[in-house]
């Protein structure tokens, strides 16, 4: 696995009539920060970005990124709720094992 993949992928939606997109990179994370309109970068997007810079450079994990994008995307609107991820669910103790 490559060190700059999500564990597991941000899913965003831009609306009604917009495919659900997947960001599962920093890379990804990048072009689409990059991509945000100037006039709605706020002090979110901008730890988001910083966050996913310094992933980049090995500053940072990408898992912290990814939660850094994640948080951009839920306060944004964007980000389609799919629940925790089973590593995130695993930390909590609510991971749910068959019996």
């Amino acid at each position: 696995m490559n060190r700059l993949q999500f564990f597991s992928p941000v899913r965003l939606s831009r609306g009604h009539g917009h495919p659900v997109e997947e960001i599962d990179s920093v890379a990804d994370a990048m072009v689409f920060l990059r991509e945000w309109p100037k006039g709605r970068r706020g002090p979110v997007y901008r730890c988001a970005l910083n966050c996913c810079t310094a992933a980049m450079a090995s500053q940072m994990s990408a898992e912290e990124a990814r939660k850094s994008f994640a948080g951009f995307a839920r306060i944004t609107g964007l980000l389609v709720d799919g629940g925790p991820s089973p590593v995130v669910a695993e930390r909590r103790g609510t991971m749910r094992h068959a019996s």
